[in-house]
């Protein structure tokens, strides 16, 4: 990982009447331009992500999506769709005077990458993709109804995610847990641990050693809250990314931008069948699985992903190395 720099330039941008949208640059003001595109949906953005990008050489854009971290209001739904974020990248590109940009995401953050990218491919230098969601239905059943990622991790299943249902699964999770988390006539307590119970097991299944510190990271009220009812929102609606304007639908569009997948090759919470996929409509994508499972962090992934960027520093606009 490279040195982490402080911002030289943030705000709130005013993206609708509703949502204000916490954004910052660090870096090289004169730097190759990057966006990164932060998980969830609903995580929010770290001064650690800062350190995927050379700050000698890159000019470091981080940006909260709307209802995450610095944004406002917090952890709220209301206009708050995929196609909501992708206007507001653009908005904050619009904002900075940047013509084309490097966009980095990983999981959530990789659909939303792909959804900008397909949506406006002019403005996209190249694509750094981690753990690849493409948001299906499937997806979204794997890690949160029963038969996929919980037999896997049948215990945190158990202790976690079933928790607030006392062990009994409900025949639809989604529309569960969317009842404890959206509902107004839910008690605030329940909801509350709702949220916890939603974040925890998604933290069980995005290491490939068990990090009890980073799942206790999760289980803080405020983080919680906003990841959980954001997530559980989106997946109640398949990411707004379903016919017509489903990503693999659309990759001719961005059949020219180079572009690099890291995946962790033991990732369950976002497997590597959507990368594999995915590769396969874009043949000329550079796929690197590594031994790993999801967290961008993980000593391999990271290492993946800087390396990448160190490469499209030296190599701005140039094809993949695989092309």
């Amino acid at each position: 990982m490279h040195p982490i720099t402080e911002p030289h330039q943030s705000g709130l941008l005013a993206v609708s009447p509703r949502h204000q949208i916490y954004w910052e640059v660090s870096g090289n003001p004169h730097g190759k331009p990057v966006v990164f595109l932060h998980g969830g949906p609903g995580a929010g953005t770290t001064p650690a992500q800062r350190g995927f990008f050379n700050p000698e050489r890159y000019r470091i854009v981080l940006m909260d999506q709307r209802g995450c971290g610095r944004s406002l209001p917090y952890a709220c739904v209301e206009e708050n769709t995929t196609w909501d974020l992708v206007a507001d990248i653009e908005q904050v590109r619009q904002m900075l005077g940047i013509e084309r940009w490097m966009v980095f995401g990983g999981s959530w953050g990789s659909t939303l990458a792909l959804a900008y990218a397909q949506s406006h491919p002019a403005h996209v230098s190249e694509l750094v993709l981690r753990g690849v969601f493409l948001c299906r239905p499937s997806e979204w059943r794997w890690l949160n109804q029963s038969g996929g990622a919980s037999r896997i991790f049948p215990d945190a299943w158990q202790q976690y995610y079933l928790q607030p249902f006392h062990g009994q699964e409900p025949s639809n999770l989604i529309a569960a847990y969317h009842t404890l988390l959206l509902h107004p006539d839910t008690p605030e307590s329940a909801r509350l641990q709702a949220a916890r119970c939603w974040t925890q097991w998604e933290a069980h299944t995005c290491y490939l050693e068990h990090n009890q510190a980073a799942i206790d990271e999760y289980a803080n009220e405020h983080a919680a809250l906003a990841c959980a009812r954001i997530s559980c929102h989106y997946a109640s609606h398949a990411g707004w990314l379903e016919g017509e304007r489903a990503l693999l639908a659309n990759t001719d569009k961005i059949r020219r931008i180079p572009t690099v997948m890291v995946q962790g090759r033991y990732d369950i919470c976002t497997p590597p069948q959507s990368a594999w996929e995915l590769k396969q409509a874009l043949p000329a994508a550079d796929l690197q699985f590594v031994l790993a499972s999801h967290s961008a962090f993980e000593p391999e992934i990271a290492k993946a992903l800087v390396a990448a960027t160190d490469y499209f520093a030296d190599n701005d606009g140039q094809p993949n190395k695989t092309a």
